[in-house]
């Protein structure tokens, strides 16, 4: 049997980033300290969600890769001896900027990584204003425990990204996320909006036979320019496995690490009863492709 142990790192950011990372140091240590050779941290976990706002400041919070971040995590998965999925602000050149997700080997090694491919522009959420989207495809990234296929937060309601990584045989599939509600939002629709964003992530591991690792911002962020209320992030986190079966949750209001075995085998199986890669119709998929077909 093919097992790993997973480490999901939700936590609650402040305005420290000295601070936030000692308390993601901290975690770290400590669900690998429980056996998880596998971690992944949330969406832009070295600081508050600063794309509540639009200011040309925030592109000092901006780091080149490979820079102080990365080498930070590298010597953290080097010592610790596992492969860590890490969110950062990537600054590629003067006026171009990612969302980038870097995943570390257990020797320190940059395996790989992803440019987030979707992004969003609603209120509380300026993302295009900051973000370059990724030019770096749908491409799995290969470690010493599997292929891990990793994406970022908007990139998980599109199924097609989940579908390219299955196709290049990715193990697992990945989401460091930061979503919340908005607090003028009613009970009955945070319940929706939470609801689609388990159930569309499920989705991918029924429709691709893969688990889903999804890892969520947690606690209250202030809305800096005093327009909203802030965001209240629903935490959330979880794991679920390839018939959307969910394996372990985190709760959506407290700071929570969570370790959970994963059978990567069970991937197998799974494809043999629910044969969906073998009866796709990749002949009439073309238009795909296409924005609308009108």
């Amino acid at each position: 049997m093919r097992k790993i142990k997973v480490g999901l790192v939700q936590q609650a950011n402040g305005r420290n980033f000295h601070d936030n990372l000692e308390k993601l140091s901290r975690n770290i240590a400590a669900v690998a300290a429980y056996g998880a050779e596998l971690v992944v941290l949330q969406e832009l976990h070295n600081t508050l969600y600063f794309c509540q706002t639009e200011s040309t400041d925030n592109f000092d919070l901006a780091e080149p890769i490979p820079g102080p971040s990365t080498g930070f995590y590298s010597e953290l998965a080097r010592q610790l001896q596992i492969v860590l999925v890490t969110s950062l602000f990537e600054k590629r050149a003067p006026g171009l900027y990612h969302n980038t997700a870097v995943v570390f080997d257990k020797d320190g090694s940059i395996a790989g990584k992803y440019r987030k491919m979707h992004i969003p522009d609603d209120p509380a959420y300026y993302e295009k204003f900051y973000f370059t989207p990724g030019d770096l495809g749908f491409k799995p990234i290969q470690t010493s425990i599997g292929k891990l296929g990793v994406q970022v937060c908007w990139d998980q309601w599109y199924p097609e990204g989940a579908r390219l990584m299955a196709l290049q045989g990715a193990d697992i599939l990945i989401y460091p996320t930061a979503i919340g509600w908005e607090s003028s939002d009613t009970d009955d629709e945070k319940a929706r909006q939470l609801g689609a964003w388990i159930i569309s992530q499920r989705g991918h591991a029924v429709a691709n036979g893969l688990p889903v690792i999804a890892v969520n911002r947690v606690g209250h962020e202030p809305d800096p320019s005093g327009q909203t209320r802030g965001i209240q992030f629903w935490g959330n986190s979880f794991v679920a496995g390839p018939q959307g079966e969910i394996l372990a949750q985190a709760s959506n209001l407290k700071e929570e690490n969570l370790v959970v075995e994963v059978d990567l085998e069970r991937s197998e199986n799974v494809r043999r009863w629910w044969p969906f890669l073998r009866d796709r119709r990749i002949d009439e998929f073309g238009d795909l492709t296409k924005r609308f077909i009108d």
